[in-house]
């Protein structure tokens, strides 16, 4: 996406799809978005601002959690992915703690998915904040839930493992 002087998205630009965020959150987060290159305290004004707007807009979370993994906030980053993962799993009628999740009970498909994804985030966070058995623990857990790696697990597992491509 390219940044605007205003930080506003304007027609043209190459917007992200963020699924079924309502709209007023969608316009906030690619306001944000479009902010992050050259403002990023202003981003992340603009994701809470769509935070507090819709506190179960999954989009918002990883927006959240993915600026400040980036930039290296990873107090911020583990905090935001931790409540999202909380989110999904409420939206997709999963046990609030992502240790309590059983295979054949969480879908590839909407919050589940996304509940999946940030499991990915949070061990991946994880590692990044020097926590490898808390990262392993994940990883492992995405492997039962995520047989088929639809979400890319096995990506963060070769990080950790320090596998080079």
């Amino acid at each position: 996406m390219r940044a605007t002087t205003t930080g506003a998205a304007r027609p043209g630009d190459d917007l992200i799809d963020f699924g079924d965020a309502p709209p007023a959150v969608n316009e906030i987060l690619q306001r944000g978005v479009a902010l992050y290159r050259t403002d990023r305290a202003g981003a992340d004004r603009a994701f809470r601002e769509a935070l507090a707007l819709d506190p179960d807009a999954l989009a918002t979370y990883f927006c959240l959690y993915k600026i400040h993994t980036y930039s290296g906030d990873l107090d911020a980053a583990l905090a935001a992915a931790e409540a999202g993962a909380r989110v999904a799993a409420r939206a997709a009628n999963l046990a609030p703690d992502w240790r309590d999740w059983e295979p054949g009970f969480v879908s590839l498909d909407g919050p589940a998915r996304f509940a999946l994804y940030t499991l990915k985030a949070l061990a991946f966070i994880r590692l990044r904040r020097d926590e490898p058995e808390a990262a392993r623990e994940a990883l492992e857990k995405l492997a039962r839930l995520d047989p088929h790696d639809a979400v890319g697990g096995s990506v963060v597992e070769a990080i950790r493992r320090g596998v080079t491509a």
